[in-house]
Parts: C-alpha cells; sequence; structure tokens
C-alpha cells in the first residue's frame, strides 16, 4: 500500500467488499455520491482485526490495488439484524437498483460467502460521508 497523506497517517484503512473488483465497484459508488452506507456482520470486527467503526473517525477507503483513494467519516453506527435492515439504510448503500429487496439478495449471497448467513444475525450498519478524494496514480 501506498504511504497516506499526513493529515492520515493513522487512519484505519480498509476496501469494501471481498474483492478488487468489488472494491473498485463500490468505491466508484461512494466517489459519486451514491454510496453513503455500508454494514458487515458483527462478527467481521475484533479487536485484533477489523476496529469496529466510530461516529466522527475517519478511515480511508483503498481501492482493489489497495491505493488509498478517498476519506470518509463515520456519521452514524447502529446494530441491527440482517431482517430489520430498512429501506432507506438499503437505498444508502447504494448498490443495485438501490432496493430493499435488491439489498437482500445480493447481501444474503455475499455473507454466504463470507462466513454464513442468517436472517437473524446481526449487522454492524454505518453511515458516512465523503471527506477527501486522493490522488491516486494511474499505474
Amino acid at each position: 500500500m501506498m504511504g497516506l497523506p499526513e493529515p492520515y497517517q493513522n487512519a484505519v484503512t480498509f476496501a469494501f467488499g471481498d474483492s478488487p473488483a468489488l472494491a473498485d465497484g463500490l468505491l466508484a459508488l461512494v466517489l459519486a455520491g451514491k454510496k453513503t452506507a455500508t454494514c458487515a456482520a458483527v462478527t467481521a470486527f475484533s479487536p485484533d482485526g477489523e476496529p469496529f467503526p466510530v461516529v466522527g473517525r475517519r478511515d480511508v477507503v483503498l481501492d482493489g490495488k489497495g491505493r488509498p483513494a478517498a476519506v470518509i467519516e463515520t456519521v452514524e453506527v447502529t446494530i441491527r439484524r440482517f431482517d430489520e435492515v430498512d429501506a432507506a439504510f438499503a437505498h444508502d448503500e447504494g448498490e443495485d437498483d438501490q432496493s430493499l429487496e435488491s439489498w437482500r439478495v445480493q447481501h444474503e449471497i455475499y455473507f454466504r460467502r463470507n462466513g454464513g448467513f442468517t436472517p437473524e444475525m446481526e449487522l454492524v450498519c454505518e453511515r458516512f460521508r465523503l471527506v477527501d478524494v486522493l490522488e491516486r496514480d494511474q499505474g
């Protein structure tokens, strides 16, 4: 990974999704202003791994090549069961047609691929705002 700009030297870094292609696709939605929310299984967070999101913290989003691409600031964190996610949150995730129905289908596939799925599983639902777009070399 390339070095981070000075104000973000100690920031949490992460890429959306579970593949380089998905990371780039979801990053493009953030940069376009369409994606302002994300979620992950509660079990994806651990003291030794990915840290739990915190309101007010600024994180660096990586592209599919692991390059710093954007800075987001968490504005809301809630814990909800998968089957309690509402249409407003699905819309704010910005994916597919932004409907709750497509959100449920695509996220069930994603969670099955990444450790398991149940309708009762707890999710960390995060809303964020885009703070900065970082310059990336095109190499």
